[in-house]
């Protein structure tokens, strides 16, 4: 995903008020069996979003209709603490989730989300109270809330809010508005990679 007019996403945000949610909550164990990367986004929230007939949960919040289809999570503090599944990511990136606002994230969660080109916003708790403040208000107001992520210059825009600054690192940042995993940006060194390899090469004819 690179950016466009400064937007490097722009969508719907949906609310998700609850601390230290885990990997397992996020993606449950007896769901990590396929070998393949796909089909992870039914499952997303599974204990949460369903009841135990299998319909969904009408007191979960992501199944309100006036969340469908949203690409922004606010959430709390320690998001995606617990193992170390990649599974997690996939499944929030596979359900439509882009950019995630949370206190905090753990380190493992966090780096899975970059390689995956998703965002991961690490915001105050004071901020993070104000946004929830004010996605409570709008959907008592049958209002949703849209938000720009302008990545480039590190600012959250809305109509709902006043611009909203952020920080992430500048390899990060990069890597995100280049649309590049570590994979990706290891093959941008292909040429001096390469003139390595050559010249050990000549140096060690034997090989």
């Amino acid at each position: 995903m690179t950016a466009s007019n400064e937007v490097y996403h722009s969508g719907l945000l949906a609310p998700l008020d609850k601390n230290n949610v885990d990997t397992d909550q996020i993606i449950p164990k007896q769901f990590l069996t396929s070998t393949s990367r796909d089909g992870f986004d039914a499952a997303l929230f599974y204990d949460w979003r369903y009841l135990d007939n299998g319909d969904q949960n009408p007191e979960f919040i992501l199944n309100e209709a006036c969340y469908q289809g949203a690409t922004v999570l606010l959430t709390r503090d320690n998001f995606g603490c617990g193992s170390s599944r990649e599974h997690a990511p996939w499944a929030l990136k596979q359900y439509g989730f882009t950019v995630i606002l949370a206190e905090s994230f753990a380190d493992i969660f966090f780096n899975n989300c970059m390689n995956n080109q998703m965002l991961a916003i690490a915001l105050p708790e004071a901020t993070l109270d104000k946004l929830f403040a004010i996605s409570e208000q709008c959907f008592a107001d049958k209002q949703d809330i849209q938000i720009n992520v302008d990545l480039q210059n590190q600012k959250l825009i809305s109509d709902k809010f006043d611009p909203i600054d952020f920080n992430i690192r500048p390899d990060i940042k990069q890597r995100l508005l280049s649309g590049l995993d570590f994979i990706g940006v290891t093959e941008t060194f292909s040429p001096q990679i390469d003139a390595f390899e050559a010249k050990l090469k000549a140096q060690r004819p034997w090989q």
